[in-house]
């Protein structure tokens, strides 16, 4: 599996998982995303039934690993990443919610985050230089991306917060880790913040000098993880019409 830019329209600068996940954003500035949407094997969905959420996981992440991460790795990531559920409790008969809360820090984003951590770990493992994370927040993002990557070997993160604009908890929870993990106080807003990331993703004097990489919603690595909880849900409505929806 190739990635792209959304803002090189020729889809001629290809590049490969691992480059996706680690560079973050394209060199144009523009986001990375598969050239295909892979499909899944006959029988699929019919097989969920039997399936963990870590199984699932591992089924959807392969298609656009593409070989880049063993199986056994791959394995290996998922479970340690995921390693809480993610149950659908059900309000009536024709009403359902996912509960997406019970990671670290009671956040969705822990799917996307932890994930992300651990694949980054993997591939920075191979390396003989540090990685930065750069990242902007409004609150729940910093929280899972902190604790996602807290400790992890080769990474440092440095989190943009806006000043009084976070509640208390996840302030707390930004601000308390020692370690690989820096939070960083912004006078000003979120925006302000999403945009000295941004703007230090395609300065080329940074990054002749710092390694550097996203863990905002603008990587793949993190949008990948948060759709592996969707076929979770599916798996656990009851009563499926099967039928109509292979069909």
């Amino acid at each position: 599996m190739k990635y792209y830019s959304t803002n090189d329209k020729s889809k001629n600068n290809l590049v490969s998982f691992e480059t996706a996940v680690m560079q973050g954003l394209a060199a144009d500035g523009g986001l990375f995303m598969p050239v295909e949407i892979p499909k899944f094997k006959n029988g699929f969905i019919e097989s969920l039934e039997n399936k963990s959420l870590q199984e699932i996981g591992f089924e959807v992440a392969e298609k656009f690993v593409d070989g880049e991460i063993s199986s056994g790795d791959l394995q290996n990531i998922i479970s340690n990443a995921i390693n809480f559920p993610a149950p659908l409790f059900n309000l009536s008969d024709n009403l359902s919610v996912l509960e997406l809360f019970h990671g670290p820090t009671l956040a969705f984003k822990d799917f996307g985050a932890r994930f992300m951590a651990k694949t980054m770990g993997h591939f920075v493992s191979k390396e003989n230089r540090e990685l930065n994370i750069l990242v902007a927040t409004s609150g729940d993002t910093g929280s899972a991306v902190a604790y996602g990557f807290y400790d992890t070997p080769g990474i440092n993160v440095f989190i943009l917060y806006p000043k009084g604009k976070v509640s208390l908890i996840q302030e707390m929870q930004l601000t308390t880790l020692d370690k690989n993990i820096t939070a960083l106080e912004i006078d000003g807003t979120f925006d302000d913040c999403q945009r000295l990331v941004k703007t230090a993703f395609v300065d080329d004097e940074i990054n002749k000098k710092i390694n550097l990489s996203s863990a905002n919603s603008i990587n793949i690595a993190r949008l990948l993880p948060q759709s592996f909880y969707y076929i979770e849900a599916f798996k656990q409505i009851p009563d499926k019409k099967l039928s109509s929806i292979i069909s």
